[in-house]
């Protein structure tokens, strides 16, 4: 019998948080008559979040993603691909595969964004909100890695 992957068990992780987070965030925004996501409160926690516990992960998480976005752009260099924006938006013929890629090379990276987001919300706030932690984790995983990857991909190779 085969073992899970890493993917699989944050992956799993992650949907169990999120889930045990959805009936204290439904609360909240009956009470408060706002989902917590498109509020005005939303805005006033993120310098609680950049200054609470866990507060390295806006460090750590980006750094990595730039370092895996760096490799997957030299990859696509030396297989002769587009930089990454580029073969996403005009290449057809590379889309699929370069999509492919991303989805592997960030998926644990990506679960444990939310994860770590949903955690430091308990930790920060009290109570975790699920939507927050689906736009925060993210974020700072694709955007570095999505630059990373663009930027890697434009660098000539010397020689």
């Amino acid at each position: 019998m085969k073992r899970p992957g890493t993917a699989l068990v944050v992956a799993g992780l992650t949907l169990a948080v999120l889930a045990i987070s959805v009936p204290g965030a439904l609360r909240e925004a009956r009470a408060h008559g706002v989902f917590y996501l498109f509020s005005t409160r939303f805005f006033e926690d993120l310098p609680k979040r950049l200054l609470g516990p866990g507060r390295f992960r806006f460090i750590l998480q980006p750094a990595t993603a730039l370092f895996i976005g760096w490799r997957a752009g030299r990859a696509d260099a030396r297989a002769g691909r587009p930089p990454y924006l580029r073969g996403l938006l005009f290449h057809a013929e590379h889309r699929a595969a370069m999509a492919r890629e991303t989805a592997e090379g960030i998926a644990v990276l990506l679960l444990m964004g939310i994860l770590l987001d949903s955690v430091a919300q308990w930790a920060i706030l009290g109570i975790s909100y699920p939507g927050a932690a689906l736009v925060i984790g993210p974020v700072l995983i694709t955007l570095p890695y999505t630059a990373a990857r663009s930027l890697a991909g434009n660098v000539r190779k010397e020689g």
